[in-house]
């Protein structure tokens, strides 16, 4: 399989209850590298972009109003068949009905609060990455 590269966003709930520690603790165990990394606190203007796509439905002025509460933790990661494999570790959107030991089971709390986010694709992966790692913030691709 193909090394892939792959946006995780610790959200705002996961940062607020210091978890951020243990959800990079979790990612490395499960063979991912982390590439780049940072700490920052979303403008209304950054949220809105990243989440354009959702911008017709209900959800999203609340999706904004969540992810620039207080600050997030964004990553990219790394490793072979970094999208499915990611999507796996953070597990089911609601953690009521994520699988024991992913990510949103182990530090999410519903729905709207489920502690990460990362890429559905590989061309979103692209995407998203270079929306918060512009230019040369990531090593090209080897």
């Amino acid at each position: 399989m193909p090394v892939e590269r792959t946006l995780s966003i610790i959200k705002p709930d996961a940062v607020e209850k210091n978890r951020t520690g243990a959800i990079l603790a979790h990612l490395e165990e499960a063979g991912f590298k982390i590439l780049a990394l940072r700490r920052t606190h979303l403008t209304r203007a950054e949220a809105e972009g990243f989440y354009a796509v959702h911008k017709a439905r209900p959800f999203f002025g609340e999706l904004v109003e969540f992810m620039t509460r207080s600050p997030v933790v964004i990553a990219v990661l790394e490793r072979e068949d970094a999208v499915n494999a990611y999507r796996k570790v953070m597990g089911a959107t609601d953690p009521a009905k994520a699988d024991a030991g992913t990510l949103r089971k182990l530090f999410g709390s519903s729905v709207g609060e489920n502690a990460v986010h990362g890429s559905d694709s590989l061309e979103n992966a692209k995407i998203e990455i270079s929306y918060y790692f512009p230019g040369s913030l990531v090593s090209p691709t080897a």
